[in-house]
């Protein structure tokens, strides 16, 4: 992998951004989705059979980065084409890439994800929403039950990508697996979860109540279990990276551009070292970040399941932490301003720490790391 970008990538780049400078901070979610729809930027990872770009999470991630540099993410972009489009690429059958991919591609259909639990937290080997095969003489299909949270815009989408567990009559072991639940489907219930923090996309807690699905809901094979789902769980991870890496690059500019004009001696304050080396450090601390996960696009987009599982880690680590800081910077650099409405910082003090908690926390990616990369025991 080249550490520069190709043409073509600097092309996607400098189109991106110009979208997100024309509609910026207080942009318009429905206006800037339906936009990007159309210009072929949310379906730019999918298959181009299926009315998507052909390309991939480097792509892709590129589109979400730009965005948020801008000051207007489309934190959507993580669930529905990067999670669902790949799966349902990957793992679907020919009728639902026909019924999903098309309108995933173009923005017009959009799909959430629904994992996290409330008592499973980060360890999804504990998921307790159940899935069981009806009986022929009931209609058959599948009869899902359990309960979701903290799942990113059901309000908003035509169906959530839903990880379940199906029961083994063999052995009574529980293996993982992914169902398509239309958001109006009987006993599917959404509530909405009171956030301090304030985005664009809502949070939702889901209630499964004995929801009958088809027996083409199932996406894949129920037999393949991780496989399928890391296939998620990994672009989830680079886009995640994106989102923060545009969040913090966005507040470093900001920083900048007032480091260089606000006099209060004799020069602007961005002349002094106390505050041009904090805003340096977190300069290269996002470049670092984005080479990882340009890296973690680049393996995953070449088939490496196993090596794009790490990059993907760690790059997500890497920008969480990186736009933390960036943000944090930011805010003290502008000191009291920073924290106003009319240089927009202020939120993006809890927003930042989505990053370091979302969808994996960092403590869960040092222990990936230790006992995966680095051979170390489990603790757990």
């Amino acid at each position: 992998m080249s550490i520069v970008e190709t043409q073509e990538h600097q092309d996607l780049r400098a189109a991106v951004a110009a979208l997100g400078r024309r509609h910026g901070p207080g942009f318009d979610r429905d206006t800037l989705w339906s936009e990007a729809g159309k210009l072929g930027y949310l379906g730019v990872n999918l298959p181009e059979e299926y009315g998507g770009g052909g390309g991939g999470l480097a792509e892709l991630s590129i589109v979400l980065e730009e965005l948020g540099a801008a000051g207007c993410p489309l934190l959507l972009m993580v669930v529905s084409p990067a999670i669902c489009g790949t799966v349902i690429a990957r793992f679907g059958t020919e009728e639902q890439k026909r019924a999903w991919l098309p309108g995933l591609a173009d923005g017009s259909r959009t799909m959430a994800f629904g994992i996290t639990e409330p008592d499973a937290g980060s360890n999804s080997h504990r998921i307790t929403t159940t899935a069981r095969k009806a009986a022929d003489e009931d209609g058959g299909g599948w009869i899902l039950n359990g309960r979701k949270v903290f799942v990113s815009g059901v309000d908003i989408t035509d169906a959530t990508l839903i990880v379940g567990r199906t029961e083994d009559a063999r052995t009574g072991s529980l293996k993982p697996c992914l169902f398509i639940v239309p958001r109006d489907a009987q006993g599917f219930h959404h509530s909405r979860i009171d956030m301090e923090l304030q985005a664009v996309e809502k949070q939702f807690e889901l209630v499964l109540d004995d929801v009958r699905l088809p027996a083409d809901a199932l996406v894949g094979d129920e037999d393949a279990g991780l496989l399928q789902l890391f296939a998620g769980l990994n672009p989830e991870r680079v886009m995640t990276a994106a989102f923060a890496l545009g969040m913090g690059r966005y507040a470093l500019d900001k920083a900048v551009d007032y480091a260089k004009t606000r006099q209060v001696w004799q020069q602007p304050i961005g002349a002094h070292q106390a505050i041009a080396h904090p805003l340096a450090q977190a300069h290269i601390e996002i470049e670092l970040a984005r080479l990882m996960m340009r890296k973690a696009a680049h393996l995953y987009d070449a088939g490496d399941d196993a090596g794009a599982g790490e990059a993907a880690n760690i790059a997500k680590y890497a920008a969480g932490e990186a736009c933390v800081h960036a943000v944090d910077q930011a805010v003290h650099t502008l000191g009291g301003n920073g924290l106003t409405r009319e240089y927009g910082l202020a939120s993006l003090i809890a927003a930042s720490r989505v990053a370091r908690i979302a969808p994996v926390s960092r403590e869960m990616i040092l222990n990936y790391v230790s006992h995966q990369s680095l051979g170390l025991p489990k603790s757990y």
